[in-house]
């Protein structure tokens, strides 16, 4: 019917022109328009190719246009009617303006319209900052990462370096977070079964929109995590019409790596499709040494991996109305990689070894995402958030072992095959009771199940001094986490604002590991554990004044193991050291307490804090002696869980603009932790005929203090070119095994932005100028050693980039979350 009275109306106008030609007849005033200049609300210059959309009551759009060169625009032919003009640009604030248009009004001329520059950290439209600013929140602190922080390096992994109290080993991945390696890293809220060290190389560090440091999470969050949660949020693709950005680069100091990223929105009406391809590729080098200090030997290590891997998302967004939003995508993450490494051993005299190692790897994740947003009123504060996530993985690895000279173990292989699968339901509901106090509620359901089969063509020992072959392990781990949380937040005369609240959570977990012998018996070594915790959490905020804010936060929180921590396959081994999970490994809690204090300055902001933490059957790496081989002198490297410690620390970070063409951000921490634990000595000069009753087990107590710095400058050359200057210093670490040594380094980099709207970026970096990085120890138990690894971080990087479209849409605003799983593996924690 609506269709028939609209075709209607227009035959009658268009009968009206054609018998009285006459334009300006009331009879044919049904359309009107509307016209305007816009302009930059301080430099009062034009706007060119601004985009101005006309909107209908119910939020739709009816038409649209683009300013021209001199910032004027005329729209034409709207429907009679109100309407609401709204004009948009990168990097401004929107403008939006109600109109009527009727009989006596059909001409609507807004003229002059000012447009502010956006201030705020916009969820909607990809807009990069010229410098990084850090931002203390009330439960988390925020940097915006800025063009000059994506000339520390191409990737995500290049620049975690440059944020305050975060540590990332160039040589294995790892990440950590004020010295504890169990932190959760998420992206845009969610975890992937992607490797960690993996997810982070392939992350452009020109798609990072800015990076969360949530040191004490609230209720609301998932509970895992020691030390908090990373979570890197990306530029958001949902803008009108057909855009996005697109990058290369190349790194080399001894091979080259390549890196490649595009990203596409496209936005029309209801729906918004996004799409992103990433990859990188390269060849990597890395080499260290161990020596043993009880024997004199010692172990020479030379590592090569040639990796690929390739990242693919695909979404869309579906508006159906102003209330209601569905969204789906899709994450495919592909994988492969080939390895090589030597292992050289010698001992006073002529005896040399040799251990050859080659391995293939193959691993693809697939993640498919599914939200429900409904709102209740306009304003978007009433909420109900429904998600489903489901996430699988599979990894194939083949590894050869061929030695020299060993008269143990003979040449084997190793083939592990790995599968596991996760899947999240959660349910969100957020109700601002009044203007001043808000109530979020919430349940959620988390499954996790691995399966990993390993088989093996070698020799073992069978713990009696035989010899058998190896026997091949099916494990199985699954854990279901079912969790409600509540939280309660309110503000009191505009200065004290708080948030209390609790997460209850019932934990069910089992495994079993079932190894098979060659004389076709087997042995199953089962594992199950159940328990019910709460996690209760505190804020606290007082804004003293536009300059001083005072914070206050307190948490309890859960380190569950992983699933490499607890598996028992073999994970890497040497021809004196192997790594293996342990399946009775317990989780650890951590009660934890901040004080932040957030000082305004007339060019930038200061913060500093103080934190302290209580980890009960604390998770560290632990080496023991191999008892299947003690005459060997070998050793076993796994994870236990050791006494109660505590940490304490103070942290200073700031940003900074000493003058117009100079900026810097700064940062420095300093924590105290103390780590209690069992270590193992061989009580015997007589290490060829030692039994395990000369092996000794003592509780070690290690006070350790340690303070890192960083310092990031950024200078402007000229409006289209600037120069940085970034340097790191890591101080001692003490841990109950072995001491880390400090570590330092050195970086320099320029960008150069050109084309229109400087649109596209160039930019060149060197990293590690002194070749100073490197990870070197010395270790006490269960051998004494001292030893250095070392990869490629002297480093020169050139890349660029180049974004197209324009205009900006609100998107999906999904719940942040965490994850349930602890990430780090193998490698020296």
């Amino acid at each position: 019917m609506k269709k028939t009275i609209s075709l209607s109306i227009l035959l009658f106008a268009f009968f009206s022109l054609s018998v009285y030609a006459n334009p300006t007849d009331p009879n044919d005033a049904k359309k009107g328009t509307i016209s305007g200049r816009v302009l930059d609300a301080k430099l009062k210059q034009p706007l060119p190719y601004v985009n101005v959309i006309i909107k209908n009551t119910t939020g739709e759009t009816l038409t649209g246009g683009i300013t021209l060169d001199n910032g004027s625009f005329k729209i034409e032919k709207i429907e009679e009617g109100n309407v609401t003009v709204s004009i948009q640009y990168i990097g401004y604030k929107t403008y939006n303006k109600a109109v009527t248009l009727k009989r006596g009004n059909y001409k609507v001329d807004l003229g002059d319209i000012y447009l502010e520059e956006e201030l705020e950290d916009l969820e909607a439209v990809t807009v990069v900052a010229e410098v990084s600013t850090i931002q203390q929140k009330v439960d988390r602190k925020v940097i915006t990462i800025g063009k000059d922080l994506t000339t520390a390096g191409p990737t995500a992994s290049d620049i975690m370096n440059n944020l305050p109290s975060v540590n990332v080993d160039q040589q294995t991945g790892n990440i950590s977070l004020r010295g504890n390696e169990n932190v959760r890293v998420m992206v845009d809220g969610k975890l992937s079964n992607v490797p960690v060290a993996q997810l982070l190389r392939q992350i452009p560090s020109t798609s990072i929109k800015s990076i969360e440091l949530i040191t004490n999470p609230s209720a609301k969050y998932n509970p895992e995590g020691m030390s908090g949660i990373i979570n890197i949020k990306l530029h958001k693709n949902t803008q009108i019409g057909f855009n996005g950005n697109f990058n290369v680069g190349v790194t080399k100091e001894i091979f080259a790596k390549f890196n490649s990223s595009i990203d596409m929105n496209y936005r029309n009406g209801k729906f918004n499709f996004y799409g992103n391809y990433g990859n990188n590729i390269g060849k990597y080098d890395n080499f260290g040494f161990i020596d043993r200090l009880d024997d004199d030997s010692r172990q020479d290590f030379k590592f090569f991996n040639n990796n690929q891997s390739h990242l693919y998302k695909f979404g869309v967004d579906f508006y159906m109305n102003d209330k209601n939003t569905i969204s789906v995508f899709t994450n495919q993450n592909t994988f492969s990689g080939n390895g090589f490494g030597n292992t050289f051993l010698t001992f006073p005299g002529p005896i040399n070894q040799a251990q050859l190692f080659d391995n293939i790897t193959d691993n693809i994740s697939s993640q498919y995402n599914v939200a429900y947003k409904h709102t209740f009123n306009e304003a978007e504060d009433e909420t109900l958030d429904i998600e489903i996530d489901h996430n699988n993985f599979e990894n194939d690895e083949i590894a050869n072992f061929n030695f020299r000279n060993f008269s143990f173990p003979p040449n084997y292989t190793d083939m592990v095959d790995t599968k596991r699968d996760q899947t999240f339901i959660n349910v969100d509901y957020v109700n601002p009771l009044n203007e001043k106090t808000k109530l979020e509620v919430g349940l959620e359901a988390r499954f996790f199940n691995s399966d990993v089969d390993y088989e093996s063509s070698g020799l073992t020992f069978d713990g009696q001094g035989n010899i058998i072959p190896t026997p091949s392990t099916d494990f199985e781990y699954n854990r279901d986490i079912f969790s409600a949380y509540a939280t309660y937040g309110r503000t009191i005369n505009e200065k004290w604002n708080y948030q209390v609240g609790a997460r209850f959570e019932q934990v069910l977990e089992d495994a079993d590991a079932l190894q098979f012998f060659s004389d076709n018996t087997t042995a199953s070594f089962p594992f199950e554990n159940e328990y019910f915790q709460v996690y209760p959490s505190i804020f606290v905020s007082y804004k003293a004044s536009d300059k001083n804010t005072y914070q206050f936060s307190a948490s309890r929180r859960v380190d569950r193991p992983g699933l490499q921590q607890v598996n028992p396959v073999r994970e890497w081994a040497t021809p004196r050291v192997s790594s293996f999970g342990n399946p009775e490994l317990l989780p650890q809690f951590t009660n934890s307490v901040e004080i932040n204090y957030t000082r305004k300055l007339k060019k930038g902001t200061i913060t500093a804090g103080i934190f302290g933490r209580l980890i009960e059957d604390n998770i560290n790496r632990f080496v023991r002696i191999d008892r299947n081989n003690i005459p060997a002198g070998n050793a076993i490297l796994t994870f236990d869980n050791f006494d109660n410690t505590t940490a304490y620390g103070v942290e200073l970070s700031s940003n900074y603009r000493p003058t117009k063409w100079w900026s810097l951000n700064g940062s420095f921490d300093l924590y105290s932790q103390e780590q209690r634990g069992i270590t193992e000595i061989i009580d015997t000069d007589d290490l060829p005929n030692a039994t395990e009753a000369d092996i000794i087990a003592q509780n070690t107590k290690v006070d350790n203090v340690v303070w890192n710095l960083r310092l990031f400058n950024n200078f402007k050359a000229t409006k289209k070119l600037n120069f940085s200057l970034f340097t790191m210093y890591r101080g001692e670490e003490k841990g109950i095994q072995f001491t880390r040594k400090p570590m330092f380094m050195l970086n320099t980099g320029m960008r150069y932005s050109f084309l229109e709207e400087q649109r596209a970026t160039f930019s060149f970096n060197y990293s590690d100028i002194l070749n100073t990085m490197n990870f070197e120890f010395d270790g006490v138990t269960p051998f004494p050693s001292q030893g250095q690894f070392n990869w490629e971080s002297n480093t020169w990087n050139i890349a660029l980039s180049y974004r197209f479209g324009g205009g900006k849409y609100r998107a999906l605003r999904r719940k942040q979350r965490d994850d349930n799983t602890k990430q780090g593996s193998g490698g020296f924690l």
